[in-house]
């Protein structure tokens, strides 16, 4: 099944005003981390906000399945400085390599089967320059963060700029035979009435199989942290972030 949560634009919208991207941890991160690199790969770019940011002396390149979302990216100021295409990290090559490659926002942990994660660190590999850098993030299984995402714990008031107040909610379920959550995200429009439903199917791969893969792919971790504010990986940590090279 493939993610269909931010294909629609009328969805695509919420992205931004959702998840604040330039005052997040993971984005103040990986603007240090790409301080030093001349080029960098930002895999599930989104809206493009990551990579406009961190475009300018560099050459950035975007790369999201969902051409709506690319739609808002390619509007932002900046981002006649990015290239950005429309693929799907499991099967892109671009025939380039890059100093930096990036998965975040959770965006690894659309990828169902173990198959997918293969096939999408491979594409990591596949991109990865010399002495080049790769980061991602995965929720820790353990923590069971699907708990927390309930209608009345994730309930909140939005203010959309075209559409007013909009009332906002999720839910989520856990197939303990899959190991895969189903993730839901209502928007209801005070104004109108109007509801936009979609779901998101994401799975949480343990760290062991993760270690497995990322060396079958050919790369090395260097570290692992258990936040985006640069702790390192301990038992009960609510992320696995890998940051690592080529093998």
């Amino acid at each position: 099944m493939e993610d269909r949560l931010y294909h629609g634009p009328a969805l695509a919208d919420f992205y931004d005003l959702e998840n604040g991207w330039d005052r997040s941890e993971d984005f103040t991160f990986c603007q240090a981390l790409a301080a030093d690199a001349d080029s960098v790969l930002d895999l599930g770019c989104g809206t493009g906000e990551l990579a406009v940011a961190l475009s300018g002396d560099r050459m950035v390149v975007g790369v999201d399945p969902a051409p709506a979302m690319l739609e808002i990216a390619r509007a932002k100021p900046g981002a006649a400085r990015v290239d950005f295409i429309e693929g799907d990290a499991r099967t892109l090559r671009l025939g380039r390599r890059f100093a930096l490659v990036l998965l975040t926002g959770h965006a690894f942990q659309v990828f169902l089967t173990r198959a997918d994660r293969r096939a999408a660190l491979a594409t990591i590999a596949a991109h990865l320059a010399p002495g080049g850098r790769f980061i991602f993030d995965s929720r820790e299984p353990a923590c069971r963060e699907w708990e927390e995402w309930g209608p009345e714990e994730s309930r909140r008031r939005l203010e959309h700029p075209r559409f007013g107040a909009v009332q906002a909610w999720n839910d989520a379920a856990f197939d303990a035979d899959t190991g895969i959550v189903t993730y839901e995200t209502h928007y209801e429009i005070e104004q109108t009435g109007q509801r936009l439903s979609a779901a998101s199917r994401i799975a949480f791969p343990a760290k062991e199989e993760l270690e497995t893969l990322i060396a079958d792919a050919g790369l090395r971790v260097e570290r692992w942290y258990g936040d985006w504010q640069g702790k390192a990986w301990t038992p009960g940590a609510r992320e696995l972030i890998p940051l690592g090279t080529l093998a």
